[in-house]
């Protein structure tokens, strides 16, 4: 997983009933070319490079804002393959999935359920905190078609990768933030318009 964008949290909450609601943001790490994963899944590409984990966009900071997580379910297998069964994170969990899959943590949740009925659900699990949508690009895109994805954060590798799992598979008008460079990367905070 990436470890290292960071996140000023700056932003500008929407207030329901006077509560902050938190944010749903995709945060990722994309190629030059667009692709999250190459054709087989690897993430190899990503963990070659240079990082600050101090730097701007970093992960730590970002992840210090989350208070729950949604993922697709080749993002959840890949976690758990290369944690070797380990579940990295202490946060309530959506796994989207079409097919049975191992839990290997009480706070998981495996679901078929529209993107916006599960969007209820993890909203009131955070809190005032935001939601993580980790993974992949489709998914984030489900939430964007529903009008509830905010925030896409991407760090940018310099590669290309010519095929692979891509970014966001839709069109999304989104608006540049902020921008920085961190190590090998080009780091982006781009809010969704709506």
């Amino acid at each position: 997983m990436l470890t290292g964008c960071a996140v000023r949290l700056t932003h500008t909450r929407q207030l329901q009933n006077d509560h902050a609601m938190p944010l749903t943001r995709y945060y990722t790490a994309t190629t030059l070319d667009g692709f999250i994963a190459d054709p087989t899944q690897s993430l190899e590409w990503l963990f070659t490079r240079e990082q600050n984990t101090d730097g701007p966009l970093a992960y730590k900071t970002f992840i210090a804002a989350v208070g729950a997580l949604v993922m697709g379910a080749t993002t959840y297998e890949w976690i758990v393959r290369h944690e070797h069964g380990e579940w990295p994170y202490d946060l309530p969990c959506w796994v989207f999935t079409h097919r049975e899959l191992p839990i290997v943590h009480e706070r998981i949740q495996l679901t078929r359920d529209d993107v916006a009925d599960v969007h209820a659900r993890v909203c009131a699990a955070a809190g005032e905190r935001d939601i993580w949508i980790v993974g992949g690009g489709d998914l984030a895109g489900q939430f964007a078609d529903r009008g509830l994805l905010d925030e896409v954060i991407v760090y940018i590798a310099p590669v290309t990768l010519g095929a692979g799992a891509p970014l966001l598979p839709r069109r999304v008008e989104l608006r540049l933030e902020e921008l920085a460079r961190n190590g090998d990367f080009a780091c982006a905070r781009y809010g969704v318009v709506r």
